[in-house]
């Protein structure tokens, strides 16, 4: 009869902690991955969400701008119309034609300024939407983030103390991470906590 050597129960051990230990450091290289894709898009959402507002701003301040100018000629006109109005059977036909013109210059002005308002009141709104649009999508990136980043330690300490569980529960919460992660790009669903 031919001997087998059988392997050394030790060595069987170390070599399947290799194993898992080369499993869970690839996990945890894919988790950093995830985490710094995450990262980008939560930062870039940020971004977007400032800029949005410092625009909705600016032009929330060029629409009062408009505002004022346009009182400022609709009391113009006003004025000018009550003086007409005492001033007119002394007038000089000529002077009233004046007078007229100046009224409706001042109605003119009055009316441009009003239509300026509506379009940058238009586009002051849609700044408005796109920062409330990033504003939506900013939680589900900060909480990705933490959920990859609790993966990637607790991947660490399975490796650490070479426990298959505390693997499984690091790769469940990066899953969870990713899928937050996917969301915050898409915008695939909404949670109502998340506001």
């Amino acid at each position: 009869m031919a001997e087998t050597e059988l392997p050394d129960v030790r060595e069987l051990e170390e070599a399947g902690s290799k194993k898992f230990t080369r499993r869970v450091a690839l996990a945890t290289a894919c988790y950093a991955v995830v985490l710094a894709i995450t990262a980008l898009g939560g930062n870039n959402a940020m971004k977007e969400m400032l800029l949005a507002q410092q625009e909705a701003s600016n032009l929330w301040a060029y629409y009062q701008a408009k505002a004022m100018r346009e009182n400022l000629y609709r009391v113009q006109r006003m004025s000018m119309e009550a003086n007409f109005m005492d001033r007119q059977g002394t007038m000089r036909p000529e002077a009233r034609e004046r007078f007229e013109a100046r009224m409706q210059k001042m109605a003119d002005e009055e009316a441009r300024y009003a239509a300026d308002k509506k379009e940058i009141e238009r586009e002051a709104r849609k700044a408005e939407h796109e920062r409330d649009k990033y504003k939506k999508k900013d939680p589900y990136f900060d909480f990705a983030e933490a959920l990859l980043q609790i993966s990637i330690v607790m991947a660490s300490i399975a490796i650490l103390s070479t426990a298959r569980p505390i693997f499984y529960f690091s790769l469940v919460v990066a899953v969870l991470g990713a899928i937050l992660s996917v969301n915050g790009y898409f915008m695939l669903f909404h949670l109502p906590f998340f506001r």
